[in-house]
């Protein structure tokens, strides 16, 4: 039995695409569709109270049992523990994988996402305040992953579930107008990861 996906062309979408693919995961894709509100649906509400995608069905789930999890940062230990892959299992070498997912799901993505709402607003007065706020705040936050791969080929160790969170939003950089050319090691890994051919499936699967 596959896993089933639940998502839309997100960058938290996309993480998990991606994440499922690097995993060898069999699975299906399932469009809910945001623009048309149909994170509200019942059925939808049942897997993700909080109404948001990403969510999955796994079929296989713990002790062979069906199980449902929602947030997408839930979604990426579920699977990397149940694969065993791209989470180390000494406690120490998770640390780092910990941080730089929490790093994301707390920061970079609120804020570029906040840019993207504040983007849309055609009132210019109403953009003023909004867009420099979150604009200086997600380009600081591409500073900090600049430094840390300076010296790091991924952000924690080996390739892990935290280059996976920060992919999906680094991959909007066009959307919250960041130029990677000033972020020159943000570009090296970014590049790097989306020439792997398991990369480039996860964001050619149909979700819009």
């Amino acid at each position: 039995m596959s896993i089933q996906l639940f998502a839309f062309d997100t960058p938290n979408g996309r993480k998990i695409s991606v994440a499922l693919e690097e995993m060898g995961l069999e699975y299906s894709a399932h469009i809910v569709d945001i623009t048309k509100d149909e994170q509200f649906k019942p059925e939808f509400l049942a897997i993700s109270p909080n109404n948001k995608i990403p969510a999955i069905i796994d079929s296989e789930g713990p002790e062979g049992n069906p199980a449902s999890v929602f947030e997408s940062g839930a979604i990426l230990i579920y699977l990397a523990e149940k694969t065993g892959k791209f989470l180390p299992t000494k406690s120490n070498e998770r640390i780092a994988v910990f941080e730089w997912l929490m790093f994301q799901m707390g920061g970079f993505g609120p804020a570029p996402g906040q840019v993207h709402h504040f983007l849309g607003l055609e009132n210019k007065e109403d953009q003023r305040y909004g867009l420099n706020r979150f604009m200086t705040e997600t380009k600081r936050l591409y500073k900090v992953m600049d430094q840390r791969l300076e010296s790091h080929e991924y952000f924690a160790g080996g390739l892990s579930i935290a280059d996976f969170a920060i992919l999906g939003w680094v991959w909007r950089h066009p959307r919250h107008q960041i130029d990677l050319g000033d972020y020159p090691n943000v570009k090296r890994w970014y590049d790097q990861l989306m020439a792997r051919p398991a990369v480039e499936r996860g964001f050619a699967v149909k979700l819009r």
